[in-house]
This record gives structure tokens, C-alpha cells and sequence, in this order.
């Protein structure tokens, strides 16, 4: 069985036009499940954080020729599944055109009835609260609490400065508060 490579191989792989495609097989294998999961976590459902994935892949595939390899592979991958999350809720949201009490409402009676989620009673109510968060909230949110992301490295996923990144995150702790103890 052929040797998983680290991050440097893997870019060194990219770079070769002749081994593109088995460096992106071994990138699939790698991230799958890291971009399922943060993907999970922003849309919440199952069918939708699917569909993220794999049009994550599907443009990291395309974009691949002109990965520089600036950046850590997986900070690459986070970006793109953060910006495909998020244009996927402001998708709903548009389409919807429903008020946000009422999309908070829709998420919980989903996640009550979602096969694949095993959480709790006390989880279900944290994914409520993370459902009220303004989505690029949630994003820093979630990358920094359950993927214990760095800031610098959330700010090179985002765009976003380390600062404003820090207020974000103090501000969606303080609303998952308001909202736990109410």
C-alpha cells in the first residue's frame, strides 16, 4: 500500500501535471471528512453538507493547476467549503424569504428528526443557538470552538483580520449564552 504523504509531498505532487491526479485522490481521502463535518456544522443537514462537499472538491479539482501552496492544503479546503456553506444558507435564505425566528424554528424540528444526528438534548439546544448566529459568525464560531482553529489560520480562511476575528467570536459566545439560558 502506497505511503500516505504529508502536506508538503501533497503540494510537491500538485505541482507535477503528471501526478495531479493522484495527489487529489489522496487530498479526497485525507479532508473528506474534515470538510463533511465543518460543512455539517454550518448547514446542518445532511443532504445539504453532502452537497457542500462535494462541490468543495469539485472546485478545489478545477482549481488545482493553480494551487500555489501558500497556504496549508486543509486551510485551502476550509476556505472553500466555508464559502460553499455560506453561499448555500444565503441561498435558502433568498429562496425562502422567511424571517430568521422561522428558520431557527425549521433547523430544530430538523435536527429532531435527523437519522444522523446523535446528540443530546443539551447538543440539539447548542445547534439551536448556533442556527441564530449571522452565518460568517457561526463560521468563525465553529472553526475556532470545535476544530480549535487558530486564529491567524481562521483569518487566512476568511479573509478576515485576527482582530475583528476575536470580536466575532466573543460576540457569538455572548449570544450562545443569551440564548442557553433563556
Amino acid at each position: 500500500m502506497e505511503q500516505q504523504p504529508n502536506d508538503s509531498a501533497l503540494i510537491q505532487m500538485i505541482r507535477d501535471p503528471q501526478q495531479r491526479t493522484r495527489a487529489f485522490e489522496w487530498m479526497v481521502r485525507l479532508y473528506k471528512e474534515q470538510v463533511y463535518f465543518h460543512a455539517r456544522r454550518m448547514v446542518v443537514d445532511h443532504a445539504d453538507a453532502d452537497d457542500v462537499a462535494q462541490n468543495t472538491f469539485i472546485k478545489a479539482w478545477k482549481a488545482l493547476a493553480d494551487f500555489r501552496g501558500e497556504s496549508k492544503i486543509s486551510t485551502w479546503l476550509y476556505r472553500i467549503t466555508t464559502n460553499e456553506s455560506l453561499t448555500l444558507i444565503e441561498k435558502r435564505k433568498r429562496v425562502a424569504g422567511i424571517p430568521m425566528d422561522e428558520v431557527v424554528h425549521r433547523l430544530e424540528s430538523h435536527l429532531e428528526a435527523d437519522e444522523y444526528f446523535s446528540g443530546d438534548a443539551i447538543q440539539r439546544k447548542l445547534q439551536s443557538a448556533l442556527c441564530t448566529l449571522p452565518p460568517k459568525q457561526k463560521a468563525v464560531f465553529l472553526m475556532r470552538y470545535y476544530d480549535e482553529k487558530p486564529y491567524q489560520e481562521i483569518s487566512e480562511i476568511t479573509g478576515t483580520s485576527v482582530g475583528a476575528l476575536k470580536a466575532s467570536y466573543h460576540h457569538a459566545v455572548q449570544k450562545i449564552e443569551a440564548f442557553l439560558t433563556r
